[in-house]
């Protein structure tokens, strides 16, 4: 593999709502605007259109410089440039949020264990409660609505503003910090006091599926929620584990992002070398490559929708394009553009866009997404289930 280790997602979500959805992984489908920390250049973008022009990295350094001369903030200046750039994913952040960036990024984060995304009638519906965490032992369950948090009434606010205010500003995201959170269930409404907490997440789920799982041949369900540290490897081993024969359905709903390096290692699961994807830099084109030794035989079915993002996306490209594996589901998210970040005068670190990616074929993902093979716009598992079984793979 060639090129830096990079973040391919919506990383670059301004200040408070990215880092919230860093901490609490909200896997949203169409409200979800943040995503993984980053080790080095990342993508992201948004559904409607690409990024229309970039800011000078040297124009935001010297604005913080200047700004630190002046006894000023250096963070507030470069804020300041990059909000005037329209850089939509351009952003500034402190050294304590990028200190719980590269936390973040070891599947460890500080919060209260909710993920969450936008209800039919446009409220904020809890999708998921950590095992163990604090929502968890207070009772908060899949399905109930967030209707307050600290007073707010939070009724039709994106969903990143309202995990922004689950995780707290500078002075109260810390573990043993409380957030007082409104849940309705039915037509109860009642609120609890939560905890912060500091929580490790499993980014990589494994296990059995179809109608005998207890079968040797049965096929292997991979989830992956997210691309940490680690998860590439977590990917192979259980490629390399499954019974000879078993297919995998390789499950990317909702995948918010992340590390790029990990999704490149998870295509080299399934890819024996090639290309895995292209993206430029200032216009400098560079390649991301799979290593050699993958399993290429066995069945694949890879699940996508709407919440599958950013370097999810290019792992689901690059298995569609080179025709290793069949896509079910639905077009996913769309973001595909390249940022950098840089440490500025000051101690913080502004992240800029730099250049998009593009998949084995030359497709661009940003604006567009990836079309699967088979649209299905419910029962999606259960159709990928069958079309994995089509293909010998045991389910």
């Amino acid at each position: 593999m060639s090129g830096p280790t990079q973040c391919f997602g919506p990383c670059g979500v301004r200040r408070g709502a990215a880092l919230a959805l860093v901490f609490v992984t909200v896997l949203a489908t169409a409200a979800a605007t943040g995503s993984l920390p980053h080790d080095g250049a990342k993508s992201s973008g948004t559904a409607t259109r690409s990024v229309a022009s970039t800011v000078d990295g040297d124009e935001v350094a010297e604005a913080a410089a200047r700004a630190v001369a002046d006894g000023k903030s250096g963070k507030e200046a470069a804020e300041e440039v990059v909000s005037r750039s329209g850089d939509r994913w351009g952003a500034v952040y402190d050294e304590r949020q990028y200190k719980e960036f590269e936390q973040a990024l070891d599947g460890s984060y500080t919060g209260v264990g909710i993920a969450a995304k936008r209800s039919a009638d446009g409220l904020v519906e809890v999708t998921r409660v950590q095992p163990g965490s604090p929502a968890d032992r207070v009772g908060i369950e899949p399905g109930d609505l967030l209707r307050t948090i600290d007073g707010h009434r939070i009724d039709k606010r994106p969903v990143a503003e309202a995990v922004a205010l689950l995780r707290g500003d500078r002075t109260a995201a810390d573990a043993g910090t409380t957030v007082v959170v409104g849940v309705q269930r039915g037509a109860a409404l009642r609120t609890e006091t939560l905890r912060r907490a500091r929580l490790t997440t499993e980014a990589v789920t494994v296990r059995r599926i179809g109608p005998d799982r207890s079968d040797s041949s049965a096929a292997v369900l991979i989830e992956v929620d997210s691309f940490t540290r680690g998860s590439g490897a977590e990917i192979r081993d259980a490629v390399r584990d499954a019974p000879a024969g078993a297919g995998v359905l390789l499950d990317l709903r909702g995948n918010s992002g992340g590390l790029v390096t990990e999704a490149v290692t998870a295509a080299s699961a399934f890819l024996d070398g090639g290309l895995v994807a292209t993206y430029d830099v200032h216009g400098e084109q560079r390649a991301l490559y799979a290593q050699s030794g993958g399993d290429t035989a066995r069945p694949l079915v890879v699940l996508v929708d709407g919440g599958t993002m950013s370097a999810a996306e290019l792992l689901t490209g690059a298995l569609q394009d080179r025709g290793r594996a069949v896509t079910v589901g639905s077009r996913t998210f769309g973001k595909g553009s390249v940022q950098m970040p840089s440490k500025l005068p000051g101690g913080s670190v502004a992240e800029l866009t730099v250049g998009h990616y593009r998949t084995p074929a030359g497709r661009g993902v940003d604006g567009r997404g990836i079309t699967p093979d088979l649209a299905v716009s419910s029962g999606a598992e259960r159709r990928a289930e069958t079309v994995l079984s089509g293909l010998g793979g045991g389910s």
